[in-house]
């Protein structure tokens, strides 16, 4: 079994004990790729220094919507000269958060818009951050994607660890968004999550941890890692009533086409 995570802040304090030791971990649970999103310049510059030590790590370039608050032109600058890295993947984590009063939305919106501008122009997806602002970011990715350069028609990203309703991911389908699955889609009560993860098609599905955040419901409450994407993988088979062999051969094909992953 081959999996692919495609959201692990890895770069994070968490790991900085036992990096190397939870990809060994990784690598055993059959995890072969990780992506590290960026949520600011210096995510930026510590995923990149991680690609160099590690083959099977690749990263995306962005800020996070709470990390936006300071987002200038220079800061588009700096992610354009740090997206030329042969192994960025992905603009992003970016998007938008109404959980946190971290940044106002007008600073949240001008970020955002001017990464999706920047993926354009690079011709790379990106990956999205959304909490509690799914109305103004759907309109946002309705209004960018026709615009979007034709090598991204199909791939124009994922919305990532995804937690709205069903009418949001039908819009972000459409789109041609794929939706990521992290560890609540095993919790307990995430009833409608899984009937959202059901409903969404396999060749859209994508397998995340979000480490350190989120483990799923067999190792909840300790730190997220990529050795537990085998949790999440179990579950989604289990939803579209396939073996996990099978969930892992898809969801890692889709990862492949969205970032436009080199094979192992």
């Amino acid at each position: 079994m081959e999996l692919v995570d495609t959201h692990c802040h890895l770069n994070f304090r968490s790991y900085d004990s036992d990096r190397a030791q939870a990809l060994q971990r990784a690598r055993a649970a059959g995890v072969s790729r990780i992506i590290i999103p960026a949520v600011d310049l210096v995510g930026c510059q510590q995923a990149l220094e991680l690609t160099t030590s590690f083959q099977d790590i690749f990263a995306s370039v962005g800020v996070h919507p709470n990390s936006s608050a300071d987002f200038a032109d220079s800061t588009l600058e700096r992610l354009r000269k740090l997206a030329s890295n042969a192994k960025v993947v992905a603009i992003g984590e970016t998007g938008l958060d109404y959980y946190w009063d971290k940044s106002p939305k007008p600073r949240q919106w001008r970020a955002f818009e001017s990464q999706l501008a920047l993926a354009s122009e690079l011709e790379l997806p990106v990956i999205i951050h959304n909490r509690e602002a799914s109305s103004d970011l759907m309109t946002m990715l309705e209004n960018w994607a026709p615009g979007a350069p034709a090598s991204l028609h199909g791939r124009l990203g994922v919305l990532h660890s995804f937690s709205a309703s069903g009418e949001i991911a039908e819009r972000a389908l459409a789109l041609g968004f794929y939706l990521g699955f992290t560890g609540p889609v095993t919790y307990k009560k995430a009833d409608e999550l899984r009937d959202i993860a059901r409903r969404t098609p396999i060749n859209r599905i994508l397998v995340e941890t979000d480490g350190p955040f989120l483990a799923p419901q067999q190792r909840r409450g300790k730190r997220n890692e990529p050795a537990y994407l085998q949790y999440i993988n179990q579950k989604l088979a289990e939803l579209h009533c396939v073996t996990p062999d099978e969930m892992a051969r898809r969801t890692t094909c889709n990862a492949e086409r969205l970032f436009a992953l080199p094979a192992c």
